[in-house]
């Protein structure tokens, strides 16, 4: 790895492209490396992943709109909609915008967490969809789908976004940008232009995950694939970006981030240096926010130790800044606390997740959000009794370099009415990588075969599991077999009309 400084330069100096990051992010897209196999495996996992979460939220409303919209947007030589018929096809940005957005509703696929937060599994639906429509190979997926999650997660590690209040998708555009660029061999000028542009339009505000929480954080990360391959279309027929999009005196950097006295660092892989990155990131078994993994493993401890719930005075967890200040007490946001807001705000209340799981021993992706449930009065006590608290400990875990020390999880006091204090802390999920028990491909499967029983049939379940894991050997123009089916009286629509 090099470790790449990053600053700001007036517009006299004039920067050479070479020593620009989205110069440096398309080198690497474009240096054709050879796959680490652990990588290779590991992508197969994250697109089962995908495709769970995809099944399981078909029928929700977010995913409902996004899919009504795509169907318009027929197209002889294209892409196929999760739950469609596969001989439909649509153009491969409106089957990466559904798609994206039934990856993303329920809030229960992959995860990366450093200097900022991502979705790292949010590249799938798009250099799917892209390579659908180009007709491209099983091995040239996974190498745009490798190089998505290197990129995407370097900058992770590197660019600190939501400090300034900008959401996660902007670290989304320019890594699809850069995987569809390793997909279809673009050379590194293409790449580059394609990079800057996707970031330049997919800066947004972390308002789509703060206070009133709607079904816009579905559609986000959606909406910056989207943007990006259409950013990736543009480069392709010659056009420019906004450049230097990172460093300018204009830039990102100087006007969204820092400022013009600003330096980042960010780690990227020397050119034909196998891209690993994606065996640092992890996935939920829960569906809630990462920083709820570990936290619903204690709670669902702490069940067994305590024999009766109702005698609980209050709860303190102690945690990093992150699970303070964004999914805690420490957010300072009501709607947390309130048993009537809408799911993805109860998805960030760290205060209601540990309270329904401590109550059931058990998280549910539907139950444990049902209305009945958030307004149960025995939840509600707890809910009220629980307050976070960074601790720096935490917080210097949670920043840990070293992906075998990095934590995200927290010491809960119990404090009873007797006086009596229980404690329990786990420092990561159990089924992290570095858990009690890491998530293998057994587990992806019965993930899968979990969120889709009932949905899907044995026939189709087996059909898919047996392509997908044959993955880096389908040929050109098959890669439309990763599509799912379901019958067509299962598919709901919206009511409610649109423009398209």
């Amino acid at each position: 790895m090099i470790l790449h400084t990053i600053k700001v330069y007036p517009s006299k100096i004039k920067l050479p492209k070479k020593k620009q990051l989205a110069w440096k992010i398309a080198e690497i897209a474009s240096d054709n490396a050879k796959l680490d196999r652990y990588s290779i495996e590991m992508a197969i996992n994250r697109i089962i992943d995908n495709a769970s979460v995809a099944i399981a939220s078909l029928n929700r409303k977010p995913v409902i709109s996004s899919r009504d919209m795509a169907l318009k947007h027929r197209r002889k030589k294209g892409a196929t909609i999760f739950g469609v018929n596969s001989k439909m096809l649509f153009d491969c940005e409106w089957a990466a915008w559904t798609n994206g957005t039934a990856v993303r509703e329920l809030d229960f696929h992959d995860t990366f967490l450093a200097a900022d937060y991502s979705h790292p599994g949010d590249n799938i639906p798009p250099l799917l969809a892209v390579a659908q429509q180009k007709g491209m190979n099983g091995n040239d997926l996974l190498k745009g789908i490798i190089t998505a999650y290197e990129v995407q997660v370097n900058l992770v590690k590197g660019i600190c976004l939501h400090e300034h209040k900008v959401d996660h998708i902007a670290h989304l555009g320019p890594s699809v940008a850069a995987g569809i660029g390793t997909m279809l061999k673009l050379n590194t000028e293409t790449i580059y232009q394609s990079i800057q542009q996707a970031l330049h339009t997919t800066i947004s505000t972390r308002q789509s995950r703060k206070g009133e929480i709607s079904s816009w954080k579905a559609f986000a990360p959606a909406h910056a694939g989207k943007l990006a391959i259409e950013a990736v279309d543009r480069s392709m027929r010659g056009e420019g970006a906004p450049s230097p999009i990172y460093e300018g005196e204009d830039s990102v950097i100087a006007r969204i981030l820092k400022g013009k006295n600003a330096k980042y660092k960010v780690p990227l892989t020397k050119k034909k240096e196998p891209k690993k990155a994606i065996l640092e990131t992890y996935t939920k078994e829960y569906s809630a926010e990462y920083q709820a993994q570990a936290l619903i493993d204690i709670a669902k401890k702490l069940n067994k130790k305590i024999k009766n719930l109702n005698l609980i005075k209050k709860i303190d967890i102690y945690t990093s800044h992150h699970t303070h200040y964004v999914i805690g007490t420490g957010a300072n946001d009501p709607q947390k606390m309130d048993p009537n807001a809408s799911r993805e705000t109860l998805d960030h209340s760290i205060m209601y997740i540990f309270a329904v799981a401590l109550e059931d021993a058990n998280w549910h992706h539907i139950k444990s959000y049902s209305k009945s449930r958030a307004n149960k009065k025995s939840t509600i006590k707890i809910w009220k009794s629980i307050k976070t608290h960074e601790d720096k400990k935490w917080t210097k875990k949670y920043h840990d370099p070293n992906p075998k020390k990095k934590s995200f999880g927290a010491k809960v006091i119990v404090t009873m009415n007797n006086g009596k204090k229980i404690i329990e802390e786990l420092e990561r999920a159990d089924a992290h990588p570095y858990g009690a028990r890491p998530f293998v491909r057994e587990n992806y499967i019965n993930k899968f075969l979990t969120l889709t029983k009932g949905i899907l049939s044995k026939k189709e379940i087996t059909r898919f599991l047996k392509v997908v894991q044959n993955l880096k050997n389908l040929k050109n123009g098959q890669l439309k077999e990763l599509n799912i089916e379901i019958k067509k009286s299962k598919i709901k629509k919206n009511i409610k009309k649109g423009i398209f």
